[in-house]
């Protein structure tokens, strides 16, 4: 039987509207949203990359709605290979980060063991063979995330200059904005 979300992930294809529309929709109905999550971390799943897409955009506007998947969500990252979902994780990802140091009404609180699985497949990413969007949310991901761990920064540093030369200009931009801040 095929589930209200599968249908509508079945027609979701790359271009930005066709998203945004799938993501108002699941915003529209929240019931939808704990089968998103799961999917996403379903990688035989043919539909597992458009829900990543989605979940994206549906975290821009209620990243807060996470906050009881952040155990399966963080303890997951590790299990996606392939580049179409891995780079809307990546974002998603630098949004918790960004809202756990915030420490507002709306921020998300990961545990300690969250926080270690995102330093943890962050720098996976980094460092492994992915898409320049990918190591560029995971460079600011650790960045954020040295101000709170001091050893991060030393390692990161390592590892951007290490890889500087071998990249591309968006790659290198990136990296030189976050190795201004942490000189």
């Amino acid at each position: 039987m095929c589930s209200e979300l599968h249908s509508k992930l079945d027609y979701v294809n790359a271009y930005r509207e066709n998203r945004l529309k799938v993501a108002q929709e699941i915003l529209e109905n929240r019931s939808l949203f704990d089968e998103l999550v799961s999917v996403c971390f379903l990688p035989l799943n043919k539909n597992n990359h458009k829900a990543c897409w989605i979940l994206e955009f549906v975290c821009y506007e209620e990243l807060n709605w996470l906050q009881p998947h952040l155990d399966f969500f963080c303890s997951n990252l590790k299990i996606l290979k392939d580049e179409s979902a891995i780079r809307p994780i990546a974002k998603v990802v630098q949004l918790l980060i960004k809202s756990h140091y915030k420490k507002d009404e709306n921020s998300v609180s990961l545990t300690e063991e969250n926080l270690q699985n995102c330093i943890e497949t962050s720098f996976d990413w980094l460092i492994n063979d992915v898409k320049v969007a990918t190591k560029a949310y995971s460079i600011r991901t650790l960045y954020i995330l040295g101000n709170h761990y001091d050893w991060i920064h030393p390692e990161l540093k390592v590892i951007i200059d290490k890889d500087y030369g071998d990249h591309s200009a968006a790659y290198k931009a990136v990296a030189k904005e976050v190795l201004k801040k942490i000189k």
